[in-house]
């Protein structure tokens, strides 16, 4: 009993001792690390409700108690998240469809006059084709007169001349024959003999038949009007005699003072520096003015007298009029270096008439890249630019048609410029190009040969939005003077002064100029203050509570490989070894001698319990003590 007493220590001193233990165990236990993941998700989620700056993430801990409010806060706080992140989603897909918004601006400023193209209207009977000209004049006045009953009357020609050419003739007349125009009613097609009996105009279509090499197949190309079937008969075959021509150069007969009569810009005389000329197959010859981009003309003022005017002749003579059926001049406002493209954007001057044309320069310039499909300089195209000027829809579109038709039909399109190594198209040499030709045209404009999708618009564009009005010129009291000046100026007599000439202006009406730009209607900018908003919309917070999120991903995910790798530790531990190769042969040797193989290995779990306190060891009350002093 006095062992036992004198080992024993006061009471006081054993629970300060105990407390200080507990405090130094508290202490380790509080002590971070320099990384902490918590122990459950529980855990994690609890401490990141508690203490997040998101809005509503409170009231998931608050009332954990009551299961209905902790039921609803979840409800909708997932709910606003789901909400948040569809206008997310929303705001991606308007920024991903690379929206623009379009720009008017005007700026006022000296501008450079653009280029101006006028032709005749009439294309010219040349020397250099003039006999085959007239051996088919020949030949559509006795189809005129078969068909129609017609007698056309024929220009005046050296026949002479063409007894000595009855080779050539020969020649064409076995091709225009070839190809003759013929009537069809309904679905068949007749051949008219010279006398044919008077018929129903009205329920016939006149055309001609085109057939390939073999006759295998026909395509008949018909028309509901004689005047077009007319016209586009005898421009197939003069077309054919224009390609036989081996020089273009012979076709180069320029008349400018008997077409141009007087030409003024900015109140100066014009030369022939300033303009260049060509030849259309139907338009005649063309001549373009301010196309010399070294010296280009520029309107100090606007109005109609410091602009370009010219007065032409529009009186047809030596001409063919079974291609051109109308009088005047036809005139086209175009920008330098670009073609001119007569049937796309000219317009008819009317003989007699002084047409005044003001203009209003517009530029437009697209963005590139992902928010449209322009392109800069066409270099992107997968189609080969034909004409020697920049690109433009028109000149891909145009070169396109003409590449395949050099690629379907063996040789190229009279109309268009000519590819490297090809040759154009006649009958002499390529016997069913016409065929072939209106098969190709059929496809082009149904867009079969996907050149409409090929080309794509400029992302630079310059173009002039025109005006005009009309007067009579000259008037009544001065049309003797003026035509007997323009006689004796031009030394030419002009017989018919209604239809003789015509005057032109072109002016700009203003210095004002609009330029149409575009910009990007949603930037990156513009998308984190959208969905800067929206979050501070449903949840009323910050930047920080972002990265708050993404702390909270982070930590999950880390939780996540912490667990799984516990969990894989245990399976290992928790599996038996396997035994080697040979244990099965040394079973019987081991189960017998034990002492002589090697010492077993045992895998030992230890459950660690928190140890209990000095003061769960000490006797309680009395009866403690009595039970150790009896002891």
């Amino acid at each position: 009993d006095g062992s036992v007493k004198a080992g024993k220590m006061p009471k006081g001193e054993k629970t300060r001792q105990c407390k200080q233990e507990e405090e130094q165990q508290q202490k380790e236990e509080e002590r971070e690390g320099l990384i902490e993941f918590y122990s459950s998700y529980q855990e994690l989620f609890q401490f990141f409700c508690s203490n997040t700056t998101i809005h509503g993430a409170i009231r998931l801990v608050c009332s954990k108690k009551n299961k209905m409010k902790t039921a609803f806060w979840s409800v909708l706080f997932f709910l606003t998240f789901g909400l948040m992140y569809w206008q997310f989603g929303i705001l991606y897909r308007e920024y991903f469809s690379y929206p623009v918004n379009l720009n008017l601006n005007l700026k006022s400023d000296r501008l450079t006059f653009p280029a101006v193209t006028l032709c005749t209207l009439n294309p010219y009977r040349y020397s250099a084709i003039r006999k085959q000209l007239d051996k088919l004049d020949q030949i559509t006045h006795q189809t005129l007169l078969d068909l129609y009953d017609y007698n056309m009357s024929l220009p005046r020609s050296d026949w002479s001349t063409l007894s000595t050419q009855r080779r050539s003739s020969r020649s064409l007349l076995h091709h225009v024959q070839r190809y003759p125009l013929r009537r069809q009613k309904r679905d068949n097609v007749v051949n008219l003999p010279e006398n044919s009996p008077s018929v129903d105009k009205n329920d016939w279509k006149i055309g001609f038949v085109l057939c390939s090499e073999n006759n295998k197949d026909c395509f008949h190309q018909a028309y509901s009007s004689g005047v077009d079937a007319v016209r586009e008969w005898y421009s197939f075959h003069y077309i054919n005699i224009l390609a036989q021509v081996p020089d273009a150069k012979a076709l180069d007969e320029s008349d400018f003072e008997n077409f141009i009569y007087a030409c003024r810009f900015n109140e100066a005389t014009c030369d022939k520096a300033n303009y260049t000329h060509f030849h259309h197959p139907l338009y005649g010859n063309c001549y373009t003015f301010n196309d010399n981009s070294s010296s280009l003309w520029t309107s100090s003022l606007p109005g109609i007298n410091n602009g370009l005017s010219l007065v032409v002749r529009t009186e047809q003579n030596d001409f063919i009029p079974l291609l051109s059926t109308v009088t005047g001049a036809r005139v086209m406002v175009h920008d330098q270096n670009e073609p001119a493209f007569m049937d796309d954007g000219g317009f008819n001057v009317r003989p007699g008439i002084e047409t005044s044309i003001s203009m209003r320069k517009e530029m437009t310039e697209r963005l590139g890249g992902s928010y449209s499909d322009c392109t800069e300089d066409g270099s992107d195209v997968p189609v080969q630019n034909l004409y020697s000027s920049r690109y433009t829809e028109q000149v891909c579109i145009r070169s396109c048609f003409q590449l395949n038709m050099v690629e379907r039909c063996g040789c190229a399109y009279y109309f268009y410029p000519l590819p490297d190594g090809a040759e154009y198209c006649d009958y002499t040499k390529h016997t069913a190009w016409g065929y072939c030709y209106y098969k190709l045209l059929a496809e082009f404009k149904a867009d079969v040969l996907g050149c409409f999708h090929k080309c794509r618009k400029p992302c630079k564009m310059t173009e002039y939005q025109l005006s005009a009005g009309y007067s009579r010129w000259p008037s009544t009291v001065s049309e003797d003077w003026v035509f007997y000046m323009l006689s004796q100026q031009n030394k030419y007599n002009i017989t018919s002064k209604r239809t003789g000439v015509a005057k032109v202006n072109i002016f700009f009406e203003e210095w004002n100029y609009k330029t149409n730009g575009e910009s990007p209607a949603f930037t990156v900018v513009t998308l984190l203050s959208q969905l800067g908003n929206q979050w501070s919309l449903w949840f009323g917070s910050s930047v920080l509570s972002v990265m708050e999120l993404a702390e909270l991903i982070l930590d999950f995910i880390a939780i996540t490989f912490i667990l799984a790798f516990r969990w894989f530790r245990s399976r290992q531990k928790l599996s038996p070894p396997r035994p080697p190769p040979n244990s099965q042969d040394n079973t019987a040797f081991q189960d017998e001698a034990p002492a002589l193989s090697a010492p077993h290995r045992f895998t030992v779990e230890a459950v660690v319990t928190t140890l209990p306190s000095y003061n769960s060891l000490e006797p309680r009350g009395p009866s403690r003590d009595g039970e150790v002093g009896h002891e």
